[in-house]
C-alpha cells in the first residue's frame, strides 16, 4: 500500500506485516525500500522462531 505524507514522501505498508513500513522520495524508492523491510521484517521472524503470516489477498487495480 502506497500514500504520500504530509512532506510528499511516498510512505510504503505491508498490511500482511503488522508495523512493516518504509518510505522514499519516489515511488520506486519507496518500493525498493520496502521490499528491504520485508526481508529484514521476515528474517527477524524466522530469528526468533515467530511464524510467517499468511494472508489470502487479491490486489486489483481500477483506473480511474
Amino acid at each position: 500500500m502506497f500514500e504520500t505524507d504530509e512532506d510528499g514522501y511516498v510512505v510504503a505498508s505491508c498490511p500482511a506485516l503488522p508495523g512493516c513500513h518504509s518510505q522514499g522520495v519516489t515511488r520506486q524508492e519507496a518500493t525498493s525500500n520496502i521490499r528491504e523491510a520485508i526481508r529484514g521484517y521476515i528474517a527477524s521472524m524466522r530469528k526468533h522462531g515467530e511464524p510467517i503470516p499468511t494472508t489470502d489477498m487479491q490486489e486489483i487495480e481500477v483506473a480511474v
